[in-house]
């Protein structure tokens, strides 16, 4: 079925000479919308799949990317629809959970993508620990940084209640700056611009806006009974389970420690704690995040 949804696309000269971003573009049709993603590394390779959040893209990614196509991996990093250089509806009410949950399905799927290995951000593990609940047989490895997969039944933390209102109450929703007071290093002017390149004006960013308000923060929300279906998924995983966390997220504090206890793969494995590093570790100490991942992924057995 071809989607009637309305979007906006941007403009291609807006990805010009980006910081540190030398990949080429590659597209599929997800549901009449075009999905960008990145996809580095000998196609048999096993593959990667790099998930960011909000409100970054596949940016975030840029400097893991190399290392773990070094290592002999297939490295894929899409942008989820409404950011990156994928397709933005227009719509906030365009945007839920499920609809996030099934275009990435749907990009697994037009890949044929098997025996993957996910590396989820932010809203990336919202994302994609739910589909590697669902689909566990799909999944052979799992590396979690700074994310969770909520289910409404903990109440959320002040900081994030925090976060969701000044999302939905500032007048002028700044990626670039947002993106900055979640890093504990000042971003160059190249890499600020490089995050708001998707975005040029406030008709794009309906997603970034709409993302905080998805997340479910209460048991009667409508992503509670499938989250917590896929936790039963999760509960059952004893494929290695990594992960790599920092070490003042006032968000996802704690979470790190919540999974290890209740998944049975991260039992034994080598988890990551990166110092000196905020929200964003990737951007704050790249090298040892992409250290933590490619250790893991050469030392763990299947």
């Amino acid at each position: 079925m071809v989607s009637k949804i309305e979007f906006l696309r941007t403009p291609d000269d807006r990805f010009k000479n980006l910081k540190d971003y030398p990949f080429s573009p590659h597209y599929a049709e997800i549901d009449g919308l075009r999905m960008h993603y990145v996809d580095e590394g000998e196609k048999h390779a096993t593959p990667v799949l790099m998930m960011h959040g909000e409100p970054t893209w596949s940016y975030l990614y840029r400097n893991i990317i190399p290392t773990v196509v070094n290592a002999g991996f297939r490295a894929i990093a899409p942008d989820l629809i409404g950011f990156g250089k994928s397709d933005k509806p227009v719509r906030r009410e365009d945007y839920t959970y499920q609809r996030h949950v099934d275009w990435i399905k749907g990009l697994i799927a037009s890949l044929d993508l098997k025996n993957l290995i996910l590396v989820c951000h932010n809203w990336g593990g919202l994302i994609g620990l739910r589909i590697a609940g669902e689909w566990t047989e799909k999944f052979s490895r799992i590396i979690a940084c700074n994310t969770f997969l909520p289910t409404g039944d903990i109440p959320a933390g002040d900081a994030f209640i925090r976060w969701r209102d000044f999302s939905q109450t500032v007048q002028e929703f700044d990626i670039g700056d947002i993106v900055q007071r979640g890093c504990r290093n000042n971003l160059v002017p190249g890499v600020i611009a490089a995050y708001n390149a998707p975005f040029p004006d406030d008709r794009y960013k309906a997603g970034a806006r709409q993302f905080p308000v998805l997340v479910p923060i209460s048991p009667e929300d409508p992503a509670t009974v499938p989250n917590r279906k896929a936790w039963e998924g999760l509960f059952a995983w004893k494929k290695p389970f990594l992960t790599v966390f920092n070490d003042s997220d006032p968000i996802t504090k704690n979470a790190d420690i919540f999974l290890q206890q209740a998944i049975p793969g991260t039992k034994g494995q080598p988890h990551t704690t990166v110092k000196n590093a905020a929200h964003f570790l990737q951007e704050d100490n790249p090298a040892e995040v992409a250290s933590a991942i490619v250790g893991f992924l050469k030392g763990s057995k299947l």
